[in-house]
């Protein structure tokens, strides 16, 4: 098996992996830095953020009330230092930007424009219509491209984490157009490989968004944090569950149900449809089961009316979304109203990581949606997570670089790297059984769907748990069709596929476990927030029969859990 050196690995290429490369690189013209990734670097799901990017850049607003809101908007299971640090750096990160070429909005005397936006109580999202994610993953390309130091690796899937002595020594990875195997040696590695919602049927995340990086730390012993946390996004298309963005509501846009009613006055009366996403999933989910959804061909759903702004406004703010509208629902929001309900959108849990981005294992760093550093505990606000993968995609790139500086490399072991190799093709590849990878994904999507959604009981739970694990075992006599090694597509699906119903698998067991709601974790059996025996933070530890659970608590600064209303 061919290997290959870098002194730092960069596993993905969405914002927070662009990020961390930029700052590696700026910190040091010695380093020899890579960039792996699955797909095109610019086709990483961060494109498909639309809404904006939050920062204190304005008189009126201020740290505080950012740290504020969003503390408040996690169900106060944010770590509040963290917060406290992210709130401060966010709005260096959109100056940088704005230096480095990103098209921001405008208002009429030339500062970046900002938007309301859920759950905050000042107009902080700095935007770019509404393709900020398109944007900003453009412009740090660019800037990515001028260092002679990073190398791209595009189109390569990493399959494993190789850690030695309680530190990381490389990785394996697949060169899709090859379908070799090759090992990575790097005296550091920065996990930015985004989330996992595909674990579910109705989402808006594309269908590359498997969560590897999770699940491959997670294997090698690093700790899986707060997975029982998915996000609902209240604004899903129907049918097919792309990102109708909080934006929209931002701008002025109602949700109104069968009988025409804006039915968010019932569930915030103050901040009605800019209540944060987990309330507002809430209230839709509640009209549609009480027979007050609009009836449709895909099932009953919302509306979300942005008639009343006007045509003018719709394509100066929300272009992309009337685009999306017209070509994939058949509705123009210039006329009608646009079919949404709640999907699967984000996770706010991940790899066990502290504000330094640091993991325990050393020279492993994560960011972005597939780390989770307590900044946005039970529920995330919109627009904190763009801010997220820039701010700690910086962090997690000096801090790579200054481990790779001052540390040699570990040898890769052979023994390791023979082993991974033979589980990828002779018993992935090879097996010749008799299951299917769509079907067996469909059904865990199904499951997920059914008894992990925006409210959970324990008995569904329950079920669910009892069905991935049966799942997992199906898994084992799996057969792909397309035996070649060349751009073996079939392969990947089947290895994304493993790597998240080990993270369905924790995401269940999390959420049995927590016997409370709070935030996004719902509970019909636990309806009450608990903070006197819940008030911390789940970390879950591979072992084969199952996640281990164990529990920290949360780091409280300033402010105290009370009641959440909006």
């Amino acid at each position: 098996m061919e290997t290959l050196t870098h002194d730092i690995v960069i596993v993905g290429a969405g914002i927070a992996g662009l990020r961390a490369a930029i700052a590696a690189a700026e910190t040091s013209d010695k380093l020899d830095i890579a960039v792996v990734s699955k797909v095109y670097s610019v086709r990483s799901h961060s494109v498909c953020a639309q809404g904006g990017t939050a920062a204190v850049m304005r008189e009126g607003d201020s740290y505080d009330l950012h740290a504020w809101d969003t503390v408040k908007g996690a169900d106060f299971l944010a770590d509040q230092d963290v917060v406290e640090f992210f709130v401060r750096k966010a709005p260096e990160e959109i100056v940088l930007l704005e230096h480095w070429g990103c098209p921001w909005s405008r208002t009429e005397d030339g500062k970046i424009n900002q938007r309301p936006f859920g759950g905050h109580s000042f107009p902080r999202a700095c935007f770019a219509a509404d393709m900020t994610g398109f944007h900003e993953m453009h412009t740090l390309y660019g800037k990515a491209k001028e260092y002679d130091n990073i190398t791209f690796h595009d189109e390569w899937f990493v399959t494993s984490l190789i850690v030695e002595g309680g530190a990381v020594a490389g990785l394996t990875a697949i060169q899709l157009k090859t379908g070799k195997m090759h090992g990575i040696r790097a005296k550091a590695v920065v996990m930015a490989t985004g989330g996992y919602a595909r674990i579910y049927e109705f989402t808006t995340f594309s269908h590359t968004a498997t969560g590897d990086g999770m699940a491959m730390a997670y294997r090698a012993g690093v700790p899986l944090k707060d997975m029982e946390f998915i996000q609902f996004h209240p604004t899903g298309l129907v049918p097919s569950g792309i990102l109708i963005t909080g934006g929209a509501r931002g701008e002025g846009g109602y949700l109104i149900n069968a009988k025409g009613e804006r039915f968010m006055k019932r569930y915030a009366p103050e901040k009605m449809e800019l209540a944060p996403r987990d309330i507002v999933s809430r209230a839709e989910t509640t009209e549609i089961m009480e027979g007050r959804g609009i009836e449709g061909p895909y099932g009953p759903y919302i509306a979300l009316d942005l008639r009343h702004l006007g045509e003018e406004k719709i394509n100066e703010r929300l272009p992309l979304i009337r685009d999306v509208a017209i070509k994939l629902s058949g509705v123009d929001p210039v006329e009608e109203p646009i079919p949404i309900r709640p999907a699967a959108h984000y996770s706010m849990g991940g790899i066990h990581a502290n504000i330094r981005t640091e993991t325990p294992v050393a020279g492993l760093y994560a960011a972005g949606e597939c780390a989770c550093h307590n900044v946005h505990g039970a529920n995330r606000l919109g627009t904190n997570s763009t801010s997220d993968c820039l701010v700690f995609g910086a962090v997690a790139g000096e801090q790579a670089a200054k481990h790779a500086l001052s540390n040699g490399f570990r040898e890769l072991s052979q023994d390791k790297l023979l082993a991974e190799e033979k589980r990828v093709f002779d018993e992935i590849l090879g097996s010749e059984g008799d299951e299917r990878v769509p079907v067996i994904r469909a059904e865990m999507r199904r499951v997920m769907s059914e008894n992990v959604w925006v409210f959970r009981t324990g008995d569904k739970l329950q079920t669910a748990l009892k069905e991935i694990r049966a799942l997992k075992q199906r898994f084992k006599n799996i057969r792909v069709e397309d035996k070649g090694k060349l751009f073996n597509t079939g392969l990947v699906e089947a290895l994304q596929l493993d790597f998240t119903l080990d993270l369905a698998e924790v995401t269940i067991a999390s959420a049995l476990a927590r016997t409370e709601s709070r935030g996004a974790h719902t509970r019909r059996d636990y309806p009450k927030r608990d903070d006197e025996n819940w008030l911390k933070h789940t970390l879950a530890y591979y072992t084969r029969e199952g996640p281990r659970l164990e529990y920290i608590p949360v780091t409280i600064t300033k402010w105290h859990p009370t009641a959440r209303k909006y």
